[in-house]
């Protein structure tokens, strides 16, 4: 999954609903950062994290 992320998807984090939607900053490896709505900026291994990512547009 790790491989499928890049800067601009909007993904969401299941384990954290609380945070919102989030945009991808950043893949650096096994990291990845996201700007959540209600958390800020977040730095995630992706070892130890499962991001769905969200659809945009029409289906």
């Amino acid at each position: 999954m790790s491989s499928d992320l890049f800067p601009g998807q909007r993904v969401r984090l299941p384990s954290r609903p609380d945070w919102g939607t989030g945009q991808v900053q950043s893949v650096a490896g096994d990291r990845v950062t996201v700007n959540f709505e209600n958390a800020g900026k977040v730095t995630l291994r992706l070892s130890g994290v499962a991001l769905d990512v969200l659809e945009d547009g029409p289906g």
